[in-house]
């Protein structure tokens, strides 16, 4: 591994990565193979013992996955890292690991869909109960914890909201009452935000989202302040089978090279745009981390290396009005996922959080009418042109 370096924008494209032993070939290699030869049965019984920390089989570890863990536990400053197949496999391993019958978890209302539904839907036909708040009202997350709660998992900037959630505040309740603090840092990225650094003990990515970046690739991360959180965690994901396959792990290593670079760029463009917006007449609200309207502000500032590519936006006339939208933009494409290169224009109420319910979303703050919008890095007036023109259609 090369040398450690605290200047992101180097760590991006050097950390956990060296050229190649064998040959010298200056990208990671892609080892696409699902198990591994033994010297002797000697070595072979070392291997399975622990005894020997060589790779034996791929589900259970890879050097691929290996480097990409390393990069990425270097970025987010962790004692090591975990790579899953998909955002929702390193979700799940969460759950899977530190919730069992009878126990409870604190969650953000507004949290990504899918995560909520696994713990509602789910998880709670094996015993294990959820309560959803608003985890940027502290009073709320201070009521919602019981004798049984083991983990509280926050999501912040949080999905599709964009409300700002106090890390250092909520670690120092999650650390009196001896329970595991998980903080989901995909909209943010390392760059933007060190949730282990503010006390959380576990940090997640979907990587399909901005570290990847191209839209290519389905995968999680979770980086943990201690190794033993690992060790567990990675226990757990080896019986149910989530592994990332080497060549997805390969790039997104590739794709982690440029996150600096695609995240500056693009928060760059949603600064603007943010701004534009929030003057534009037929916008109801704007929610964006930097702007000075958002509740957050100062929060975000203090918390927050930037604001980051996501924006919010309620336009006038509802759901009719963000429909009309989404059918007329030209350059922005209308899909789920965010954080890759290109702009991302979705509608949260009919696409990933419709499986919520109207009630749930209500009490989470997603109005029918919210558009989300994915900033990429398209020339800044090409993006505006777009949703200007689109904007003109209602």
């Amino acid at each position: 591994m090369k040398h450690a370096s605290a200047n992101l924008d180097t760590a991006c494209i050097h950390a956990g990565q060296a050229p190649d032993k064998l040959f010298g070939g200056v990208s990671v290699p892609i080892f696409q193979s699902s198990t591994f030869a033994f010297e002797d049965a000697d070595q072979g019984a070392a291997r399975f013992s622990g005894k020997d920390n060589g790779y034996k089989y791929t589900r259970i570890g890879n050097p691929t996955t290996a480097a990409l863990e390393c990069c990425i536990a270097e970025l987010e400053g962790g004692a090591a890292g975990l790579a899953t197949a998909t955002g929702m496999a390193a979700i799940s391993t969460v759950f899977m690991t530190f919730l069992g019958a009878g126990q409870h978890a604190v969650s953000t209302g507004s949290v990504y869909g899918p995560t909520r539904t696994l713990l509602e839907n789910e998880l709670s036909r094996f015993g294990v109960e959820s309560t959803f708040v608003d985890t940027a009202d502290l009073d709320s997350v201070k009521n919602a914890v019981k004798s049984n709660t083991k983990l509280i998992y926050v999501e912040t900037p949080a999905n599709p909201t964009l409300a700002i959630t106090d890390i250092a505040a909520i670690a120092e309740i999650a650390k009196k009452a001896g329970i595991l603090l998980v903080v989901d840092n995909t909209f943010c990225s390392p760059i933007l935000q060190k949730p282990l650094a503010l006390g959380a003990d576990i940090v997640l990515h979907s990587m399909t989202k901005f570290i990847n970046g191209h839209s290519d690739v389905v995968a999680g991360m979770l980086v943990t302040k201690d190794a033993g959180l690992r060790k567990r965690m990675h226990q757990v994901l080896c019986q149910v089978g989530g592994t990332i396959d080497p060549h997805q792990a390969w790039l997104v290593l590739r794709g982690v090279k440029t996150l600096s670079l695609r995240v500056k760029a693009a928060q760059a463009s949603a600064m603007r745009l943010a701004e534009e917006l929030e003057k534009h007449p037929k916008i109801e609200w704007v929610k964006y981390p930097g702007l000075k309207s958002h509740p957050q502000y100062e929060l975000a500032k203090k918390q927050m290396a930037g604001p980051g590519a996501m924006i919010s936006f309620e336009l006038k006339g509802g759901v009719k009005a963000g429909k009309t939208v989404m059918d007329s933009v030209g350059l922005s494409t209308l899909a789920v996922s965010l954080g890759g290169i290109e702009s991302l224009i979705q509608h949260p109420a009919s696409m990933t959080h419709a499986s919520m319910g109207p009630e749930s979303r209500a009490q989470a703050g997603i109005s029918d009418g919210l558009v989300r919008f994915s900033v990429g890095c398209e020339d800044y007036e090409d993006i505006k042109a777009d949703l200007w023109q689109a904007l003109d259609k209602i």
